[in-house]
């Protein structure tokens, strides 16, 4: 790629570079950096509660010297089960500091979801909350594991004097008597009452030596771990950096309601806030009202988020009560960005909201549409700098023409190394350094890319192709609509057939009969749901995304059921 003028090098304002030099270092040296240079600005907010960079990166040491003195060596897997909290961030960053490779889990997880990863991945620790201590040792003994260390929510309100830096005293800590610690079982104040906070160097190879271990949804088959290296994790934050180039060093404040155990989270929120000295408003759990009076309160400049996350304070009955303009620019990603969304969240906000694309093997972002320059509404934009992206037809070999639909295949040093373990499933996706997102879509004439569908999730109905994110995108247009998402499903007589699962506004009703004859005016009649069914709630992940593919198994299952009958 380097030196090829790409078509949507002519769109980059002069601020941001189309190529950037990538500095070849360690993940957690971000946060030494900020430490050094900035120690006494705030680097966490937690209801209530704030911590200097001085003060994370002090504490990530004693972490890691704690990790080191359990005998993790460089390589070894490290698992965190945690919220967002400043225990996430401590011991993320402390982990990495050991020479370990993190394994980000999800706390909603299961024990049979947790004990699949556990094995997986070979995490030989875990960090969790005290809450999931039986989940955890319910599969300890099946797996890897050897040591737990368990914190609780509220270890840090109020911060322990003892825990921050110089040590005062030392403390029992007394809460948790049911953890039975002592021998495999360590207890987080504990650990830094006890811990040196005196690292053994670890010598990092930032292109070659993994930081994280991300596992992805598992849509398909078992999850896998995706094996993110050091410079893939640097080069993604630095790209974001580049891409925000309004916002400045130390001034800005970021929302980080986006889960850290979420790739994009991990990046967008976290990594970047802490390599350019930005503090975090941390928000263990989505709930609307606490995040609008965060915004009301913290007045965070920068909000990451995912589209549910925006659907949810837009219809929100008192958010008028509340003061949202300090928000001034928000990257929405993990799911489409509906344009009404974009354009109410904007005029409620007078702030900046972009779709921007990513998937946890690249970092995840490798596209985005502009802040403040030209942007194309229900576009995902055009790669970031360093970033190349194509088009190819089916069979993976040719590439497509402006405008035609085809598989988007991405190419840059934010690409993963493979999956853990799991080289055949790296071939099928990994191509002569092309990532095959297995993700639906074209590019205009002007280098714009757009995502129709998941390549798994179209719907073929009577020999027509369907993109479900076309249909929803028109659903969301009606006035009375809050959340709506499309599946194929079963149909005797064309294969599969278009359904529709609402949930409405407050206060809102909605016959079928008019939702039908609104998609009848705006989609082509092949295209219009043949069922709708209205719900209270969608499922979703953590982050918000909609879990489509746990309708359809809702359809299946309701299939087999009938059949038997």
């Amino acid at each position: 790629m380097s030196g090829e003028v790409k078509v949507w090098y002519k769109h980059y304002p002069s601020e941001i570079p189309t190529s950037l030099d990538f500095e070849e270092k360690a993940l957690h040296l971000f946060l030494q950096d900020s430490a050094e240079n900035h120690p006494n600005l705030k680097a966490l907010h937690f209801m209530g509660k704030e911590m200097s960079f001085q003060e994370v990166y002090y504490q990530s040491k004693k972490v890691a010297s704690y990790l080191q003195s359990l005998g993790i060596q460089k390589g070894d897997r490290v698992a965190i089960m945690l919220p967002n909290s400043p225990q996430s961030v401590i011991a993320y960053y402390g982990a990495l500091m050991a020479g370990a490779i993190v394994v980000q889990t999800n706390p909603l997880y299961t024990e049979r979801e947790l004990e699949y990863q556990m094995k997986d991945s070979g995490s030989k620790v875990i960090v969790c909350l005290d809450i999931l201590y039986k989940r955890v040792m319910g599969v300890k003994k099946d797996t890897d594991l050897q040591h737990i260390i368990v914190t609780g929510i509220k270890d840090y309100l109020p911060f322990p004097k003892n825990i921050l830096y110089p040590i005062v005293q030392k403390r029992e800590y007394g809460k948790f008597e049911k953890a039975k610690h002592g021998g495999n079982v360590h207890v987080w104040v504990n650990m830094m009452n006890e811990a040196s906070g005196n690292v053994k160097g670890v010598e990092i190879d930032p292109k070659e030596d993994l930081a994280l271990l991300q596992y992805t949804g598992g849509t398909t088959g078992y999850p896998k771990g995706v094996m993110l290296t050091h410079y893939n994790l640097v080069a993604n934050t630095k790209m974001s950096e580049a891409w925000m180039y309004k916002a400045k060093k130390g001034k800005e404040v970021t929302l980080g309601i986006l889960p850290f155990f979420h790739v994009y989270g991990m990046t967008a929120v976290m990594n970047l806030s802490i390599s350019t000295a930005n503090k975090m408003v941390l928000i263990p759990k989505f709930d609307v009202e606490e995040v609008l009076k965060a915004i009301d309160k913290q007045k965070p400049t920068l909000f990451p988020g995912a589209p549910t996350i925006y659907v949810g304070l837009l219809n929100h009955p008192k958010i008028k009560e509340y003061d949202l303009s300090s928000v001034e620019a928000c990257i929405s990603g993990s799911a489409p960005l509906p344009v009404e969304v974009q354009e109410q969240f904007e005029k409620v906000t007078g702030g900046k909201l972009v779709e921007g694309y990513g998937l946890s093997e690249s970092s995840p972002v490798t596209h985005a549409n502009f802040l403040w320059d030209k942007r194309v509404s229900g576009s995902i934009g055009v790669p970031w700098p360093n970033t190349d992206a194509k088009i190819f037809k089916e069979g993976l070999k040719e590439e497509a023409e402006q405008g035609e639909i085809g598989e988007l295949a991405v190419k840059g040093p934010q690409v993963m190394k493979g999956y853990w373990n799991k080289p055949e499933e790296t071939e099928k996706v990994l191509k002569d350094g092309w990532l095959f997102t297995g993700d639906m879509g074209y590019m205009d004439e002007e280098g714009f890319f757009y995502v129709v569908d998941r390549k798994k999730d179209m719907i073929i109905a009577g020999g027509y192709n369907i993109y479900p994110r076309e249909v929803e995108e028109i659903l969301y247009e009606h006035e009375d609509v809050q959340e709506a998402v499309v599946a194929g499903i079963p149909d005797a007589y064309r294969g599969e057939t278009v359904k529709a699962y609402i949930v409405l506004k407050e206060g809102k009703s909605l016959s079928e009969k008019e939702l039908d004859a609104f998609c009848r005016k705006n989609l082509a009649a092949y295209k219009v749901p043949r069922i709708y069914e209205f719900r209270k709630e969608l499922p979703k992940t953590a982050v918000g995304k909609i879990l489509r593919r746990k309708l359809v198994d809702e359809e299946k299952e309701k299939l087999q059921k009938e059949q038997t009958i």
